[in-house]
């Protein structure tokens, strides 16, 4: 993970790693854990901020950091901002908007987005910072709800080499895997490509368990047997048993995986690559959305087959 990377930012030791000022715009499923793991495993003093301000509150209070009512007050004199929010236009809003965080980051500061969002806007934030001497890094992330909570998350970089190696040891305490990809803009390309192959194996899962329930085998022998050859994966070992059980409580909500998938396929129509896999199976989750599960999780494909 590069841990002996130097940083200027940094301010405090803190038993052999480097403590900095750290803040986090967004606690959502995913960003309220991440910034906890920043501050016990990382051990640097951080500063959040949230939209709906109770949540921060109850960060500062269950972690022991500070709530901030704006993200150019949590952004502030810090060395690292990280953020975690909906889409592109979330995203525009705490950076650029009206009390954005890059109207307070001090020169030389570093700007991380676990976002996941477009190439586009990565770029244009990237432009952006540039001009205001501040480093910029995207950096979306896969493992969901529960990497973030175990601080096991895989992370997907886009920037310059130099920001990327002061960041990463930041990174590292809510990661498993880091890694930069290439220049602003690759790291979310890189989660397009995460999402685009878990798209693929959720459906094959799906009409796996529906042909075999419908042949009338037991699904946990069938999984047990298959899970040790070439059709094993990820999903496959955590998603059957409650694929099998009807229950779609786990996870990555459908909702998401569309707004994902349309990321996606809105890439591919600008670079010219053919998604037609994608393409249909982000219809089947509208199906499924259709179906009242728009918050249930993405192996909800399942349920589509058998209405």
């Amino acid at each position: 993970m590069n841990g002996a990377a130097k940083s200027s930012q940094t301010t405090v030791t803190n038993g052999g790693s480097r403590m900095a000022k750290v803040a986090f715009l967004g606690l959502g499923v995913m960003g309220y854990p991440m910034a906890g793991h920043l501050k016990a495993k990382g051990g640097h003093d951080v500063t959040v901020y949230n939209r709906t301000a109770a949540k921060a509150e109850k960060w500062a209070k269950e972690h022991g950091g500070r709530a901030a009512t704006t993200p150019a007050e949590a952004a502030k004199d810090q060395d690292f901002v990280f953020a975690c929010v909906g889409n592109d236009d979330d995203l525009r809003a705490v950076t650029l908007g009206e009390n954005g965080a890059f109207s307070t980051m001090k020169k030389g500061a570093i700007f991380i987005d676990n976002t996941t969002a477009s190439a586009e806007v990565a770029r244009e934030l990237d432009a952006a910072a540039k001009e205001r001497g501040l480093g910029f890094i995207d950096a979306p992330v896969s493992g969901g709800q529960a990497g973030a909570e175990n601080g096991v998350l895989t992370v997907m970089c886009g920037g310059d080499e130099a920001t990327f190696a002061k960041a990463q040891p930041v990174i590292d305490a809510y990661a498993r895997m880091v890694g930069l990809m290439g220049p602003a803009g690759a790291g979310q390309l890189t989660k397009m490509i995460n999402q685009i192959c878990i798209a693929g194996l959720v459906q094959g899962l799906a009409e796996g368990i529906s042909f075999g329930k419908k042949a009338g085998l037991d699904i946990e022998k069938v999984i047990d047997v298959i899970s040790k050859g070439a059709a094993g994966s990820w999903q496959m070992e955590n998603r059957h048993k409650t694929m099998n059980a009807g229950k779609y409580d786990f996870g990555f909500a459908v909702d998401w995986m569309r707004k994902d998938l349309g990321i996606c396929l809105a890439e591919a129509d600008r670079n010219g690559a053919k998604l037609p896999v994608t393409a249909l199976i982000d219809q089947f989750y509208k199906d499924v959305q259709d179906m009242g599960g728009k918050r249930w999780d993405t192996s909800s494909l399942l349920a589509r087959l058998e209405r």
